[in-house]
């Protein structure tokens, strides 16, 4: 009874994955690679119920070996496409995709399902896993989509895009004359923005103001957070919950104040002033990160340090520094990202061409008279090297988050 209980339940979860796989992989198909497809319900839960109950009759531990998630794909996409001949559909790459899909994520999700399965763990855990698979997807949907659709605009020619903005498949017809001649239609957009419209000059200026920025609020912020945590002082604990005041202000409220301010010290239109104007906004933030971080370091370490005959400066740089990487690199990537992408002040303190930064001169191509295509490729290139940043420095920032949890 237990044993047929496990095959209906199988074929349920079957079913339900394969639906799940056969809707993602043929909207990822239709929308980005501009492939036809053609999505039937009771199809994709017929395709997956089938895996789901032979699945299910496979003993638990070789059902959660890494092979037999190869070996169900790689039969689910030959299934698929045996099943397109027959319904002539013949050598849909979508079908072949899909079936594989199908047969993976059904594998997948019945991995941890027990030989007989019964009681209330058992649908929780299936539960949970499906309601993770719906979410994952979702998210990856949103995530993606965006940045997909602006990449493939700044890839297609202006006339192009006009004739049909939903389309969202790479322009690969245009490498039909060739290479050379492809890329230079498809990288057009990119060429004019950093050169014509001077990106280069632009990348340039962002660079050095995220780059000093988060050097001096790294340096100023470990000083202070250092002396917070550290040093008994008249004040202290005022300090420690003063520090965040600032952002009780939204910046929109600072933004006139600080312009005629700045306009009085004929710091306005430069970028040493922008910097300045950065490093107020990040500064705090960064002083109550670091703060909690350097608690939860033992001060035995540190006075073993002074006990051997290092000063309070040679203390923070030998010890407490190498001790919170971690945590300074994630500090500092959150303070490069902020003063890379900040547009507020930079379009209002910034009037000469020859210093905008990014986000400044992202508003020159906002215009009728330049292509969208530019638009687009401008967007890229402002988000691309932050992308790349994140994902480089992922692993310490996850454990700049996450090291402070435990004190000692």
């Amino acid at each position: 009874m237990k044993a047929a209980r496990g095959v209906l339940l199988g074929a349920l979860v079957g079913g339900l994955a394969g639906i799940l796989a056969f809707f993602g992989t043929s909207l990822a198909l239709g929308l980005f690679a501009g492939l036809a497809t053609e999505f039937r319900l009771e199809a994709a839960f017929g395709f997956g119920a089938l895996f789901g109950a032979a699945i299910a009759k496979i003993p638990p531990k070789p059902r959660q070996h890494p092979a037999t998630l190869i070996l169900t794909a790689l039969i689910g996409a030959a299934l698929a496409w045996l099943a397109g001949e027959r319904l002539g559909q013949p050598g849909g790459i979508w079908l072949i995709l899909t079936g594989g899909a199908s047969g993976a994520l059904s594998a997948y999700a019945l991995r941890d399902l027990p030989g007989e399965p019964g009681g209330r763990e058992t649908y929780e855990t299936l539960g949970l896993k499906g309601l993770r698979a719906v979410g994952f997807l979702f998210f990856v949907f949103v995530v993606v989509f965006p940045f997909w659709a602006m990449l493939v605009a700044s890839l297609k020619p202006r006339a192009e895009f006009l004739a049909d903005p939903a389309n969202l498949s790479l322009p690969t017809h245009l490498f039909e004359s060739g290479l050379g001649a492809g890329l230079a239609k498809v990288l057009e957009g990119y060429r004019a923005v950093l050169v014509d419209y001077n990106f280069l000059r632009y990348i340039a200026n962002t660079a050095y103001v995220s780059i000093t920025t988060m050097v001096l609020t790294l340096f100023l912020s470990v000083l202070g957070a250092y002396a917070v945590a550290r040093l008994e002082f008249r004040g202290r604990g005022l300090m420690e919950r003063a520090v965040l005041l600032t952002y009780m202000f939204p910046a929109i409220v600072l933004a006139i104040p600080l312009y005629v301010v700045f306009t009085q010290l004929g710091m306005r239109n430069t970028l040493s002033g922008l910097i300045i104007v950065y490093l107020a906004q990040t500064l705090p933030v960064a002083l109550y990160m670091l703060r909690s971080y350097f608690e939860t370091i033992p001060q035995s370490l540190e006075e073993a340090g002074l006990i051997d005959g290092c000063s309070r400066l040679e203390v923070i740089w030998r010890i407490t520094l190498p001790l919170s990487l971690p945590a300074l690199a994630s500090v500092g990537l959150y303070v490069f990202m902020i003063a890379w992408n900040e547009f507020l002040f930079a379009f209002m303190f910034l009037d000469t061409p020859e210093i905008f930064t990014l986000s400044r001169g992202m508003v020159a191509l906002n215009n009728q008279e330049v292509p969208y295509q530019y638009l687009m490729a401008g967007a890229v290139i402002v988000t691309v090297p932050v992308m790349l940043l994140f994902f480089w420095f992922e692993r310490y920032l996850i454990g700049g988050l996450t090291a402070g949890g435990v004190k000692g």
